[in-house]
């Protein structure tokens, strides 16, 4: 049997410090960018395809920078750019690892829309050793969330990928100012179903007021053995409800990460505890 969402905090956990970024009101969402989207889906060949990744590390913007569609083979496609002023690269990499301790560090991102985390104990006791590198906190790591991501509850399992198992290179990374997020994901609807696989990587770079994320979903798709291989069955279209609710989501998630985030790094001495 499901356990029961998740909506409010404990009393014990409302004794904790950063309680108040879940008791304030959510961040209001790029209005910009909720604008493209209600426009509907975008033409399908502006998307680039998961075997085009590395494209992100170049300079510039493309055509679309936010939108959503079903490609010409079934699969889903979601991109958006979120802007984070006062975030830095390092904030990002911090919180990617601090946020799956803990429920209600999970639902304070989007209280709408997060309703609990988990992680390994094994992975658990990498993240706090104070001797792992930060990235590998998230990296290899796998968050097991309860998350409306725009069409229901679901199960997710987000196994985070290291950035060369994209074809990035760390030294590339860091000579472009930029770093990234990315795993594979599989999903389950609460109310049943198949299970669903997805790409997802947030690749932040940053700007001159802070940080950006170029964000892509490609739902149907993992990665295996450094390849995007499609998992979604020939003759299946996935429904365009998918990606546009994961685009809504999108924004509105990062809108309030964007806001509480440099606060809440500050308070919390960009420590892992």
């Amino acid at each position: 049997m499901l356990k029961d969402l998740k909506k409010e905090l404990t009393s014990e956990e409302e004794k904790r410090p950063y309680s108040k970024y879940f008791n304030q009101s959510i961040a209001n969402p790029n209005e910009e960018l909720l604008e493209i989207l209600k426009k509907g889906p975008m033409d399908p060949s502006k998307a680039i395809m998961p075997e085009d990744i590395r494209h992100l590390l170049e300079a510039g913007y493309d055509e679309v920078e936010t939108g959503y569609c079903i490609l010409p083979n079934g699969t889903g496609y979601v991109a958006v750019n979120n802007k984070f002023p006062g975030v830095t690269l390092d904030m990002i990499n911090w919180w990617f690892a601090w946020h799956a301790l803990e429920d209600m560090r999970y639902m304070l991102w989007f209280r709408k829309g997060h309703f609990g985390i988990s992680v390994s104990d094994e992975d658990r006791e990498i993240i706090l050793n104070p001797n792992t590198p930060m990235l590998e906190k998230f990296q290899g790591r796998t968050h097991y969330v309860i998350e409306d991501a725009g069409n229901g509850p679901e199960d997710i399992q987000i196994s985070f990928l290291k950035p060369e198992q994209l074809g990035f290179t760390a030294d590339e990374l860091k000579e472009k100012k930029a770093t990234v997020v990315s795993a594979n994901g599989l999903s389950q609807a609460r109310a049943g179903g198949p299970k669903a696989p997805a790409i997802m990587i947030h690749y932040f770079r940053e700007t001159p007021d802070g940080v950006e994320s170029r964000s892509r979903f490609w739902m149907g798709y993992n990665m295996i053995d450094g390849k995007p291989c499609k998992l979604l069955p020939d003759g299946i279209q996935i429904p365009v409800q998918a990606p546009m609710g994961l685009a809504f989501h999108n924004v509105e998630e990062y809108s309030n990460l964007a806001v509480i985030l440099p606060s809440l790094y500050k308070e919390m001495n960009g420590e892992i505890s």
